[in-house]
């Protein structure tokens, strides 16, 4: 069987290498018990990191070589945008039509308020590569990155403040359910939590060496993270204690593929993408995963569901995805 090599490692080598290419695969339907999924023609073989729906309508996604594409009618159509960079784009992140960030290599973020038309730079004070970001409204957001990176801002990124994380792994996801709580995964079992806007982040104990690569939380109390070899973890308690939800592995076992975004989109309905094809599905909070099968298994590293039922997923080889329910 051929060996694929870890997901933290392959973002650091897209770094380098920039793109990815894959076979057209654009306009073919594959359809699992409970999903279907459209293969849309995204016009770029650059591998997509990141992507980010306001509507079913408008959508985004950004990645390899500073692509940004966009699209107006549900990803029939997908447009190119001007580059305004080479670095690899991580995270795409929309409050409303209008105001969006753009972060990824090198400290780069970019800013919109004008619904995309323009993207103007912001500066980051720091240059470490950016993986994640995350906005409450227009004027208050936060984003990580690698070696423990937290910037916040409350101006809409005019000023970025680097927040103290205490400590020094790479952070790949962030999450703030309101301007005092919020929590933020990475590498070596990380997960932190704030309860006073990011003045002073706290680890919580897992118990786990797992790299965490996202985390999606319902409610004040109730979240999920997940990560490395297939690494799915939840709380019910705000993060006092995290436990242990991976997926048995099948015999043989074959080293499981990484996990590398959730989402939910309400307290039962859950998603979870990852590479290698990986695709998880959840209608019952969590009891129970069911896994459709793409029939190309590319690795997926974006996904944005703007409504409960509707939802896009984006990854290598310039890799877009429509989620529907099957009828």
């Amino acid at each position: 069987m051929k060996v694929v090599s870890s997901s933290l490692y392959a973002l650091l080598r897209l770094m380098v290498v920039g793109l990815v290419c894959l076979p057209g695969l654009a306009g073919q339907v594959e359809a699992g018990e409970n999903v279907v999924f459209a293969i849309q023609n995204s016009g770029t073989k650059s591998t997509l990191l990141g992507t980010f729906f306001v509507s079913a309508q408008h959508g985004w996604a950004v990645g390899a070589g500073g692509t940004v594409l966009k699209t107006e009618d549900a990803g029939k159509t997908w447009q190119a945008v001007t580059r305004r960079t080479a670095a690899l784009l991580t995270g795409v992140y929309f409050t409303d039509p209008q105001h969006g960030w753009i972060v990824g290599q090198n400290g780069t973020i970019l800013h919109t308020n004008d619904h995309g038309k323009q993207w103007r730079r912001q500066v980051a004070g720091v240059g470490a590569a950016l993986y994640d970001v995350y906005f409450l409204n227009p004027s208050q957001g936060w984003i990580v990155g690698d070696r423990g990176t937290i910037l916040r801002t409350v101006d809409g990124g005019a000023t970025w403040e680097d927040q103290s994380s205490s400590t020094a792994v790479d952070l790949f996801g962030v999450q703030f359910i309101d301007a005092k709580h919020g929590w933020a995964v990475g590498a070596i079992g990380t997960i932190l939590v704030t309860r006073d806007g990011g003045e002073n982040w706290i680890q919580q104990a897992t118990d786990s060496a797992t790299t965490f690569f996202d985390l999606y939380f319902t409610d004040p109390e109730g979240g999920w993270v997940v990560g490395s070899q297939g690494a799915i973890f939840q709380t019910i308690t705000s993060g006092e204690k995290w436990v242990d939800r991976t997926l048995p592995c099948g015999s043989p076992c074959i080293r499981p593929p990484d996990f590398l975004k959730v989402q939910f989109t309400g307290f039962l309905a859950g998603w979870i993408i990852g590479e290698r094809g990986a695709f998880l599905t959840t209608s019952d909070a969590g009891f129970t995963w069911d896994e459709p099968e793409l029939s190309e298994p590319f690795s997926l590293y974006g996904l944005s569901f703007p409504d409960p039922k509707i939802g896009w997923a984006v990854g290598e080889g310039g890799t877009i995805l429509k989620i529907a329910p099957a009828s």
